[in-house]
């Protein structure tokens, strides 16, 4: 299984968080469940993802599990949003230069635990 982490690095990968919360933030499907300030959240984003594909368990050190069903319970996550999300982070990855093999592998986990974290319908 590969470990999309030591393909993008760090530096990528937080270039391509930055990226995608610009995208998010001029996104009407999704901006509204975001704060306005997104410094935070990026933060925040960077240690996850890391994490996620694969690097350092940077997210849990600092914040513990990352839970991410119930952290997304208070918010609306329509199928919209799911679908905001993944367009824009699809997006970032297109701007950062990712090898489409590489996209194509990420992009089929984050859509997992994004339809994952749908919760509403409408």
């Amino acid at each position: 299984m590969p470990i999309p982490y030591k393909d993008i690095g760090e530096e990528k990968l937080h270039r391509m968080i930055d990226i995608f919360y610009s995208h998010v933030a001029e996104d009407a499907r999704i901006n509204h469940l975001f704060p306005d300030d997104l410094a935070e959240t990026a933060y925040k984003q960077k240690l996850f993802q890391t994490q996620f594909l694969g690097g350092p368990n940077l997210y849990n050190e600092k914040y513990g599990h990352p839970m991410l069903k119930a952290r997304h319970v208070p918010f609306r996550i329509t199928p919209e949003a799911r679908d905001a999300w993944l367009e824009n982070m699809a997006k970032a990855m297109d701007e950062v230069g990712l090898e489409e093999e590489l996209k194509t592998f990420i992009m089929a986990r984050y859509t997992l635990t994004a339809n994952h974290m749908v919760n509403s319908i409408d």
